[in-house]
């Protein structure tokens, strides 16, 4: 069956998350009914990362095997008309190598989140922008961004209800820099815990205010304790804006040595065929 990445931007305002839950809509629940809508059959997509209710994409990418080749533009075409009214819209469709898949192919996840900082409430950017009235420093708030950067323990910087087995994680980027009345928080990582990015920008606007500083953020990592986590940040201005893959070349081949794995039998005992 072919194989085939869709690149994926979408208002996350009406959804409760990406993935397909039963208590409400979902972006991935409306991307299969185009898909159905399409080519008649039920399609099951796989996702690059899991955004939660109201964080919104950019660049979002997922999979999606057909039982047969389509051309790219037409699949692109189809279920961009079949999303409709709904807010997602596919940018982009490669057909992709045997193997390929949006989420465990990937190296990097990128996230933006976006702070609306004037005094007047928001109109245009209500719900796309987390409000702050207060003036915040930016050129602070970078400074104590760096903090996050490189392997720590994030444990104060994710959910309770994370379910990622290790709180481990290794930031390879946080900047932050005002851009007139906004103020944007860009940061990289191979993947994040639940709530991470929300969590660190929340601490981070505690700095833009003055009310912490950078050895702060530095002792709230080091306690590994929830509690010691600032006001944790709105869904509103959070955007994955990019997922990046490793070379065609290495994932085949990774793909390949698994599926080798597979087929080799399992011993019951040691010595054993």
């Amino acid at each position: 069956m072919p194989r085939y990445k869709l690149t994926v931007e979408y208002d996350g305002r009406p959804f409760c998350g990406w993935q397909r839950q039963a208590n409400g809509p979902s972006v991935q629940a409306v991307i299969e009914r185009a898909l159905k809508s399409f080519c008649g059959e039920e399609v099951s997509i796989g996702g690059a990362g899991r955004t939660d209710a109201g964080v919104h994409a950019t660049g979002q990418v997922c999979h999606a095997d057909l039982s047969r080749s389509w051309p790219a533009r037409t699949v692109m075409g189809a279920v961009n008309f079949h999303c409709q009214p709904d807010p997602v819209v596919v940018l982009d469709v490669e057909e992709m190598h045997e193997g390929f898949d949006a989420r465990f192919s990937a190296i990097r996840r990128s996230y933006r989140y976006r702070i609306h900082n004037r005094i007047a409430p928001l109109t245009h950017q209500r719900g796309l922008a987390w409000h702050v009235k207060a003036e915040l420093d930016a050129e602070a708030m970078h400074a104590a961004a760096q903090e996050f950067v490189g392997h720590h323990d994030f444990t104060t910087f994710r959910h309770t209800r994370c379910q990622a087995k290790s709180p481990e994680k290794t930031l390879e980027h946080f900047s932050v820099h005002r851009d007139g009345e906004f103020v944007i928080a860009e940061c990289s990582s191979r993947s994040f815990l639940h709530n991470q990015v929300r969590s660190m920008v929340g601490s981070l606007r505690l700095v833009g205010e003055g009310k912490w500083g950078a050895g702060d953020i530095t002792r709230a990592l080091q306690a590994r304790d929830r509690a010691a986590c600032g006001p944790v940040a709105p869904s509103d201005g959070l955007y994955l804006t990019r997922v990046d893959y490793r070379p065609v070349e290495i994932d085949m081949s990774e793909w390949k040595d698994k599926q080798a794995r597979k087929a080799v039998p399992v011993c019951e005992e040691d010595g054993a065929p």
